[in-house]
């Protein structure tokens, strides 16, 4: 029995495998210009490895610069997975059930992505270690960092295991004990909250950066994460629907955009707020947050950054509230693109990067990302797009080729 279901996993690997192997002209460049990609972003952080961080724009005051920047970003991408697991698991709704499995798949490449930035960020291979439990100098439970390792390697477990099992079984042709994976998914619930709360307390805790210290931190990193991950998904959404046999009911796109729009205005409203705390009665506090949106000292490089930020932010939203194309596509997708690079903009380099100017000294710079960082950077988005397309593909086609989604019944 157990010699038989080796065999049978072996087989399912195996054709996992080989349907992404396969595929047309189109496809087939896609993956080899995201090989390259990848390629490119090895070559620069053999610089890095050689050289430390020496070679990227990061200094002694700015010391966490675009990798953690984007590591803080995709952490909301990945916990976003969770808008569509609640409307499928929760309220049982049939058109998130069709489309549940492909967030947890973009779920997962944002949490190697996010795991990726963090490595890099520590400079060389040889630090990896560190990060260890029971080898390296871990410091839990006292540690933020220690916890915020945790929770995502937990969260990856979650979104890689559970779909893996209910896919395995449809493609024995069986039904998925709902017994062995429910509880599971309900845990996933709660620990997609987890992971972006524990990395907003990962910034907030910090007494002498006063730009973090923000009681609005942690619910505005959610708000933002609910609005950019749907955001993309919903993208996604429309290039499988588009692009494959597998349809997207057209309700789906509705409702996405609902928790969009919602999520979107929380976000401003949290971001306004801000805003008016540091300048209606701007104090030596403030001075972050003066750098950010009008510079100092003639340290002008992210004023450009937040103003575009924050006025695609707002545009996109009102469109996706006033629905001026009644869910035209022509309309829809290029407000979730937009939205999304604006909340990239504002979570990235405009939330990580000012808490660190100036310095606890008053030391004032401007920082940007060198070439090393820009390719390692881009490196690591194609190798979570190739996670992402390798799992989604699988899935559709299990879905399609061995019968309905019985789970959804």
């Amino acid at each position: 029995m157990q010699a038989q279901q080796k065999k049978n996993l072996i087989t399912f690997v195996s054709d996992v495998i080989r349907w992404n192997l396969r595929g047309g002209f189109g496809f087939q460049l896609f993956r080899i210009v995201l090989f390259g990609i990848m390629g490119l972003g090895i070559y620069a952080y053999s610089f890095q490895a050689r050289y430390g961080l020496s070679v990227t724009g990061m200094n002694d005051v700015v010391s966490w610069g675009f990798y953690i920047s984007n590591f803080t970003f995709l952490v909301g991408v990945a916990a976003a997975a969770v808008m569509l697991i609640l409307p499928a698991y929760i309220f049982h709704d049939p058109g998130f059930h069709r489309v549940v499995i492909i967030g947890e798949g973009v779920a997962v490449g944002a949490i190697i992505m996010c795991l990726s930035f963090i490595l890099v960020d520590l400079g060389g291979p040889l630090q990896a270690w560190h990060l260890i439990p029971g080898i390296g100098l871990f410091n839990f439970p006292s540690s933020i960092l220690a916890w915020d390792v945790l929770v995502l390697n937990g969260y990856l477990l979650l979104n890689a295991l559970v779909p893996a099992y209910i896919l395995y079984s449809h493609y024995m042709g069986r039904k998925a004990d709902e017994r062995k994976y429910r509880p599971f998914v309900f845990l996933s619930i709660f620990w997609a909250f987890s992971i972006h709360m524990v990395t907003a307390f990962l910034y907030q805790g910090l007494p002498a950066r006063p730009f973090w210290n923000n009681p609005l931190m942690g619910p505005r990193f959610l708000a933002s994460a609910f609005a950019a991950g749907p955001a993309l998904i919903t993208l996604i959404l429309a290039v499988i629907h588009s692009s494959t046999t597998y349809k997207i009911e057209r309700n789906v796109f509705n409702k996405l955009r609902l928790i969009i729009v919602i999520s979107a205005i929380i976000n401003l409203l949290m971001l306004f707020s801000e805003i008016f705390k540091e300048f209606y009665f701007p104090t030596h506090h403030s001075s972050s947050a003066i750098y950010l949106f009008f510079g100092m000292d003639g340290h002008n490089s992210l004023v450009p950054w937040i103003w575009t930020s924050v006025c695609v932010n707002l545009m996109a939203t009102l469109v996706l509230a006033f629905n001026p194309g009644k869910n035209n596509p022509k309309v829809l997708l290029p407000a979730c693109f937009f939205l999304f690079v604006a909340i990239w903009m504002e979570k990235g380099i405009g939330l990580i990067v000012p808490g660190l100017i100036p310095s606890p000294l008053g030391e004032v710079v401007d920082y940007l990302p060198t070439w090393v960082e820009l390719c390692v950077t881009l490196g690591i988005f194609a190798l979570g797009v190739t996670v992402v397309t390798w799992l989604v593909r699988a899935a559709l086609i299990i879905e399609q080729d061995y019968g309905d989604i019985p789970d959804a019944k």
